[in-house]
């Protein structure tokens, strides 16, 4: 499993005010998005991956872990692809200097239970990636990701 550490050491280094984590969940050639709620206060009614807050000191994995049962009901092993990490900044709802570090796992055989931070979800193939409204740093994640498949 791929060393995350070296990310949360690269934030703190670079005056990251919050940290982020998402995953890439896929199943064969098809992504997870997840639509935000209408009613959320950042960014309502987008697409986007499963992701959420690091908690002041919690680790990548176990955020990752907590964000995945939260959002979407994952109860699973957090069984991490080795070739990918994708990452990037915005500036958070809150004005702070957020960094997101997104990986991928197999969502095989995971059932979606959405948390009421979404209204729904799909899986989606890189062609359908124009057809949806993520933002441009998740669509370029999910184009990274299925770089490393080919």
């Amino acid at each position: 499993m791929t060393d995350l550490q070296h990310l949360v050491d690269d934030a703190d280094r670079d005056g990251i005010q919050k940290l982020v984590v998402g995953a890439v969940v896929y199943h064969d050639d098809r992504v997870l998005i997840l639509r935000r709620s209408s009613g959320d206060d950042f960014l309502p009614g987008i697409e986007e991956l499963p992701s959420g807050g690091v908690d002041d000191g919690e680790d990548l994995r176990s955020a990752l872990a907590r964000e995945l049962a939260e959002e979407i009901g994952w109860s699973g092993p957090l069984i991490l692809d080795r070739d990918f990490v994708a990452v990037f900044d915005y500036l958070s709802g809150s004005g702070r200097k957020a960094r997101q570090c997104t990986v991928a796992l197999s969502g095989n055989a995971c059932p979606i239970v959405l948390s009421d931070e979404h209204e729904s979800y799909r899986w989606i193939t890189l062609d359908e990636l124009s057809d949806s409204d993520l933002t441009d740093e998740t669509a370029q994640a999910i184009h990274d990701w299925a770089a490393t498949r080919r």
